[in-house]
Parts: structure tokens; sequence; C-alpha cells
């Protein structure tokens, strides 16, 4: 398996916000101070195995991903990896906007945008191609945790070339709230999520950042260890 740490590059929102701290509370963890969040009553209420429902995105914290967790290949460092986002954060470019919607997404349920925008898909593009050169090459072992054979022909030949299938043409933004649900689950969860996110007033949504994410161990989770505002 592909060695620790592992550095993924992320959209979160920032710190503080209101959009941060309402992931936060659903998956029970700040991925900006590495604290246990108090999960909400409603979501208690709707589902009192929440904690479970909510594990497997607990794990990586509140964000969209736009380069997958990757080990860093010979010659490159953290301090490198750093110095590069700042660096591509930097150069103006357009900055996209959405409107957020929480809806289902492959059997779990996410923030995602309500139509497609053609700014998003290049600026995740641009990241997966910039960032490139710092990733370590899969392993076999890494290679099949990614079930190849469940995956599309241009979703494997993207695996191979990029590390990460749900790359270019295949990549869908998504802030991840829960794990896969069986569909008689969903409705109820769905709707709770959709009445706490109204609450929030977000009619658009700038992905105007980058933030660095580092996971230490297998067990451990991730934690935001830089981030950048996206020059206009």
């Amino acid at each position: 398996m592909t060695g620790f740490p592992r550095y993924a590059i992320y959209f979160a929102a920032g710190s503080g916000s209101a959009l941060s701290r309402f992931g936060a509370a659903l998956l029970g963890y700040d991925a900006y101070t590495g604290d246990e969040v108090p999960f909400p009553r409603e979501a208690l209420q709707t589902a009192p195995d929440w904690r479970d429902i909510s594990a497997d995105p607990r794990k990586y914290g509140f964000h969209a991903t736009l380069k997958a967790p990757m080990a860093l290949t010979s010659g490159k460092t953290e301090a490198d990896l750093m110095a590069a986002c700042a660096t591509f954060a930097g150069k103006p470019q357009t900055i996209p906007v959405i409107r957020p919607v929480v809806d289902t997404i492959s059997g779990f349920i996410a923030v995602i945008p309500a139509e497609p925008v053609g700014a998003l898909q290049q600026f995740a593009a641009d990241c997966v191609r910039e960032f490139d050169s710092f990733r370590a090459a899969l392993t076999a072992e890494d290679r099949a945790r990614r079930k190849p054979d469940g995956l599309t022909e241009r979703q494997r030949d993207y695996l191979d070339r990029w590390g990460y299938p749900y790359v270019m043409e295949e990549f869908r933004f998504h802030m991840t709230l829960t794990g896969r649900l069986d569909a008689e689950r969903r409705g109820p969860i769905l709707e709770m999520l959709r009445g706490r996110f109204a609450v929030l007033g977000i009619d658009t949504l700038a992905v105007d950042r980058l933030a660095l994410f580092k996971q230490d161990a297998t067990k451990a989770r991730f934690r935001i260890i830089g981030e950048w505002a996206l020059a206009r």
C-alpha cells in the first residue's frame, strides 16, 4: 500500500463559515482544528445510528476532492507541495460559482451543484494535472482497492494515468455528508439534511480556495495544514 503521510488537495469552505460549520457538525469532526464536534439533534433523531452513517466521510473531513489522496513521490517534500499550492492559487483564473443543493450521488448524500458548471470542471482538471508530479505511483494493492473491474474503460485509464478514476469528464463535485445508504433510508435523511441546509441561505457558492489536507497514518483522519484563496 502507498506509504504515509498522504496528502490531498480539496476545496473546503473557509474556517468558521456557515457551510464549514454545517459540514463539521454533521460529520462530527472539524478538519481545521482536528476536534470532535457534537452531532445536531435533528440528525440523531432522524437516524440514531448517525455516527455510523457519517463514519466514512468523517475520516476525510468536509470537502470536495480536487486532487485525490496521494503519497509524495521520491524527491518531493511537504514544503514543496505547499509552495506549489500557493503558486497555483496565485495565478489569476476564473472562479467557479455553483448553485449548491443537497442531493444523492452514487447512493450517498452530498452538497452538489444544481447544474453542471464548465469552469468548475476545468478548474478540477487543472488541479489534477498541476499536482500530479507530486504523486507517488499507485502500488498494485492501491489499484486493486479501486476495484478496476467495476470501472468503465475510461475510468480505468484515468486510474492508471492520474491515480484516481473520477477525474476530467468523470469528475463530479460533491461535499459528502453520509456514507452509501439503502434506498429506503435516504428519504427521511435527505429531507432532514435539506432542511438544515436551507437555513443557511446559501444560494451561490464560489469555489474560491484550495486546502491541503494531510493524513499521518492509515486510521488517522485528514487535517487541513494549509489553505490558499484563489486569485481572481
